[in-house]
């Protein structure tokens, strides 16, 4: 192995998920990924803040918690307050997480946008947006459905249509509506704030910066593509929108009452709070950074990096360097993109049993090292799809991971505590060391794969037993370190994984069980040790995927934790190991069953209806329920079945609502009464008029075998207006 570099400062960081829901598995595939690439620095030596935060502004965020009636930021909270248990789950090692809603994000947002007005990259403009009138906001694009003007498919959103694909402006819908309110849109002015990437400052920049070496091959090919412009001028890089009008959850731009931040500017601003939160709290420090948040990241030799998804590749490459460079800040090292994770070679969807829940895989009992070594396995540097197989994970990780890898301490554990008490001795037959050069030989053959790494030469033999086959997996440590640096980790398994062939044919061609059989201890000694240093090298390899088996594998060997340099201080005669316990177990096929299976049909409960499936609490809180008092009730002319209620919720006027509930109450009966109601369903225009939302009764699924409805009622004291929760 060549000498250990010089000592780096790394600066890395993930994608920040957005706080409105849980991990998903696509955010575990990055984090997996991120953690084995930072993980092999530490083990080199080099110093790593590791770093992430919760996405936490935008106006998705605010109406989730304005529904739940709580604030964003307790909102953001309760998401956050669940992130512990998959990143420990999963032996993600996060030096700090953060969220962009700190004080840190807030104030370095703002310098950075007052950095880049300086340098007069920010300009303003008046645009035309959709404006609903009963919410009184902005409605961005997702919150905007109507008619596409493409193929004319109803109840698209306002930014494509997912049945033509056509992708349009929220202005060209037809007949478009708020999905809050249920309202008519209308088009109104606001003036917006844009970082002007189009400044030829920006592309000058950027067209260097991008051919710098700091983007993958595919990376920068796509990118080319946005700076193209026609014959006519159109195209290449255009002005962002960097503002959103209040009411809006984020940061307010200076000087600008009423106006925010568009999320996406603040949101990568939030790598480099949460880093100046670890310094801030002390963090840096104990990892061996002296000095302040601003002399790390002003230091030349410091670097940054980024591991990104596919999707978010735009803001990344162009917005992110360009903002970071024209506010006077250090600008990637690297951007590290990746494609998506399949399943069976679809896009995850949990109704066709295609979903990996990360929480489920866990309490099935799932070891998380299984997922990290499958993934680890089909990772590459390319921006590439990788596709979770279920046979495929069995068999990866049974066959190579448990039946190779494991497999070697199970079998020499055993020689090893039974003929010599659990320690190996000192080498004193170096004959039988020599010998085992023509073993490797006659194991390799001339055409080998092995060929390249077998020297056939040998050493002083210093007391080491089978040098040719600890010089064979010492060789490929600048080679492996190498794989680990450029993030080819499924190369980086396969290699390992044949090293792990080559130590378990040396141990099966010595055949020790003979060698005990006929008390030729020397040899078999001196085959235990080999074959233990084998192990021990193969645990060190593996240490970045496997952090807790090969913790358990070092705990056997009774060696120290696993660094890099520990390749070249082999065990020696003399060593006692620990007592082998088992240390991981084969993939129950089952458990794949279980972690893939849709949900079970639930049992039915009186009334004749089975519970409905599950969701999250987001998903509840988008249900505004109301205690509502009714005023007044009648009849409905031509109708059997509806009655007309007029609810008072605490508004300045009551509610028009439709109920079919006629079969079952008296309407003079109903007056003055307290019932619950939806209050954020969108109004349903009837024949009869305008229905304002909708009371909750209780039935039996067969309303015609059993008759009868039930009308919620609240408790004596609650008031007109007070949220259900």
């Amino acid at each position: 192995m060549s000498a250990p570099p010089a000592v780096r400062k790394l600066f890395v960081t993930t994608a920040l998920p957005y706080a409105n829901a849980a991990f998903h598995v696509g955010h575990m595939m990055e984090y997996i990924q991120a953690d084995i690439w930072v993980r092999f620095q530490r083990m080199r030596g080099h110093q790593v803040h590791f770093v992430c935060a919760d996405d936490a502004h935008g106006a998705p965020i605010m109406i989730a918690a304005e529904k739940a009636g709580i604030t964003p930021q307790a909102f953001v909270a309760a998401i956050a307050a669940g992130r512990q248990q998959y990143l420990d789950g999963f032996h993600i090692s996060f030096d700090n997480w953060s969220s962009t809603d700190a004080p840190e994000n807030h104030a370095l947002s703002k310098d950075i946008y007052l950095a880049l007005r300086r340098n007069e990259l920010i300009t303003t403009r008046t645009v035309e947006q959709f404006f609903d009138p009963v919410k009184a906001m902005f409605l961005p694009d997702r919150y905007i459905k109507g008619e596409c003007p493409k193929c004319g498919a109803k109840d698209q959103y306002g930014d494509s249509c997912e049945v033509c694909g056509a992708v349009y402006t929220p202005t060209a819908l037809r007949n478009p509506y708020s999905t809050l309110t249920g309202a008519t849109p209308v088009r109104k002015e606001s003036e917006h704030y844009f970082f002007k990437l189009s400044d030829p400052r920006c592309v000058e920049f950027l067209s260097q910066w991008t051919q710098q070496g700091h983007l993958q091959t595919e990376v920068l090919n796509k990118i080319s593509e946005w700076f193209k412009t026609d014959e006519d001028g159109h195209g290449g890089l255009a002005d962002w929108d960097i503002s959103r009008d209040a009411p809006y959850f984020g940061i307010e731009i200076p000087d600008a009452p009423g106006k925010y931040f568009y999320v996406w500017l603040d949101a990568p601003i939030g790598y480099l709070a949460s880093l100046k939160n670890h310094f801030d709290k002390g963090g840096a420090k104990a990892l061996g950074e002296p000095r302040t948040f601003d002399e790390f990241m002003a230091d030349p030799a410091t670097e940054q990096f980024h591991f990104i998804g596919k999707d978010i590749t735009y803001f990344h490459t162009l917005f992110w360097p360009a903002m970071l460079h024209f506010s006077g800040r250090k600008t990637p090292t690297n951007v590290f993109v990746h494609g998506f994770i399949t399943v069976k070679d679809e896009k995850m969807s949990k109704s066709r049993g295609t979903g990996i829940s990360p929480l489920r895989y866990l309490e099935i009992g799932m070891n998380a090292e299984w997922l990290r070594y499958y993934i680890a396995a089909k990772l590459t540097a390319k921006v590439e799809d990788i596709d979770f197989s279920p046979e495929d994970f069995v068999a990866r990780v049974n066959s190579d991971l448990v039946g190779k890898y494991v497999n070697i301490a199970s079998r020499v554990a055993g020689f090893v505590h039974k003929h010599f008490a659990g320690q190996v001795l000192p080498i004193t037959d170096s004959q039988f060391a020599k010998a085992s050069i023509d073993r490797l030989q006659a194991l390799a053959g001339p055409n080998s794969d092995l060929e390249r790494e077998l020297t056939y030469q040998y050493d002083a033999f210093e007391g080491l037993p089978d040098p040719v086959l600890m010089n064979s997996l010492r060789s490929w440590a600048d080679e492996l370190a190498s794989l680990y640096e450029q993030r080819e980790f499924s190369k980086a398994v396969r290699a390992i994984m044949d090293l792990a062939d080559l130590v378990n044919k040396s141990f099966d061609f010595a055949k020790p069980w003979e060698l005990a059989k006929t008390d030729q201890l020397a040899k078999l000694n001196a085959v235990c040790l080999a074959t233990l240093n084998g192990f021990k090298l193969l645990t060190i390899y593996l240490s970045p995927i496997l952090p807790e088996l090969t913790a358990a594998a070092a705990r056997f060997l009774n060696v120290a934790s696993q660094r890099w340099v520990d390749i070249d201080s082999p065990i020696r005669g003399g060593h006692r190991i620990s007592e082998y316990k088992h240390l991981m177990q084969r993939v129950d096929p089952a458990m794949l069953e279980a972690l893939l299976a849709p949900p079970a049909p639930p049992a039915l409960l009186p009334g004749g209806e089975a519970i409905a499936p599950e969701i999250a609490i987001a998903d509840f809180a988008r249900l505004d329920l109301r205690i509502a008092k009714i005023v007044a009730a009648e009849r409905v002319e031509g109708s059997t079945k509806l009655l007309r209620l007029s609810l008072d919720i605490g508004e300045a006027k009551p509610r028009n609502v439709f109920s079919g509930i006629q079969s079952a109450y008296a309407p003079e009966d109903l007056v003055g009464r307290l019932t619950v109601m939806i209050a954020n369903l969108a109004p349903r225009k009837m024949k009869f008029g305008l229905s304002e939302g909708m009371v909750l009764a209780a039935s039996h699924a067969d309303e015609k075998a059993q008759p009868g409805l039930y009308l919620l009622e609240a408790d004596a004291g609650a008031a007109p207006g007070l949220r259900v929760r």
